[in-house]
């Protein structure tokens, strides 16, 4: 039985940005649903190398499809540096959850690129003015591009705004979206004023204001997903209306875990969960809604929802490379 290895090439070919966003989606409703099992994600900390692995292991049955797989992945700030090496590298197994036969070993790294953009497409679709048109980012690494191109499936972007210290990043995303919108680098305040504001840093403290934002900003806080990581400052948190990926990741390692855990916000302050908005349970954006913030820790449903996307294209288009993983 051949099982399919995927480089980030493959990945990326085969992740289709439209259909990951749907899949991510319908990821969100099977957990509200109760038709996924995702155990907490698990943390090996590597102070002596300003690093640290987590395994991330999900089964989540969309209704016209079944997957499980699990994402063992890395955070090491020092790699671009040291090692020439990305901060973030990963490894999916995508199984087959009838048999358990491994059907691929695909880069997780680009995957988690595309999963994280998806998550935040999803959630500003159902948050986000119809009328949309800014997009400001602070971050202009890996992570915005894959941000760019999911939230202009969901919206009309017409103009970005990007943030970033290092001068080099913000050139090269300027350059590179150029002839698809009118981007341009700016200061966080310009960026934070857009209609949608996407954050992406591995900041420990507070990067965004209250006053930066625009009185309907609509804010996915992508970049917190360690217990010590902060983007925004905690008065946006309980001016917003505030929705969750996953109350026990956020609250333990999310952008709200630093105020939950000093008492500054609490469960009051938490207006639910996107699974509860995809399935209906809550509503999306209403006319009285003025700031909103997604806190989105990424979850191995998304992952796996991502990966059967990625591997049923690859198996279409004979990409990978296939080898006998199990023996008869």
């Amino acid at each position: 039985m051949e099982t399919l290895l995927l480089d980030q090439t493959a990945v990326d070919a085969n992740a289709r940005m439209d259909e990951v966003i749907r899949a991510v989606e319908d990821a969100f409703a099977a957990y509200e649903r109760g038709d996924a099992q995702m155990p907490a994600k698990s943390y090996i900390d590597l102070p002596e190398y300003n690093g640290d692995f987590r395994s991330m292991p999900a089964y989540l049955d969309a209704g016209e499809w079944d997957a499980a797989g699990i994402k063992w992945v890395n955070v090491h700030p020092d790699n671009p540096e040291k090692f020439d090496l990305p901060t973030v590298l990963g490894t999916m197994i995508y199984s087959d959850p009838e048999t358990a036969r491994p059907l691929a070993i695909m880069d997780g790294t680009e995957l988690t690129m595309q999963r994280t953009g998806a998550a935040a497409a999803v959630a500003t679709d159902y948050l986000a003015r119809e009328d949309a048109r800014t997009l400001g980012l602070v971050g202009a690494g890996v992570q915005s591009y894959t941000q760019v191109e999911a939230i202009a499936a969901v919206r009309d972007i017409e103009e970005i705004v990007v943030a970033d210290l290092d001068d080099e990043a913000v050139a090269a995303f300027v350059e590179y979206f150029d002839d698809r919108f009118d981007v341009h680098g700016g200061s966080i305040p310009e960026a934070a004023a857009c209609d949608v504001l996407s954050t992406v840093t591995p900041s420990t403290e507070p990067l965004v204001s209250r006053d930066d934002l625009g009185e309907h900003t609509h804010v996915n806080a992508m970049g917190a997903d360690a217990a010590d990581k902060q983007e925004l400052d905690p008065a946006i948190l309980r001016d917003a209306r505030l929705v969750i990926d996953d109350h026990a990741q956020t609250t333990h390692s999310g952008e709200i875990s630093i105020p939950y855990a000093d008492g500054v916000i609490d469960d009051a302050d938490i207006d639910g969960a996107v699974g509860e908005i995809v399935v209906g349970e809550a509503s999306g954006r209403t006319p009285e809604d003025g700031i909103s913030v997604f806190d989105s820790t990424g979850l191995a449903i998304q992952d796996v929802a991502t990966a059967h996307v990625v591997y049923e294209h690859a198996r279409e288009n004979d990409n990978g490379e296939s080898f006998a993983f199990v023996s008869q």
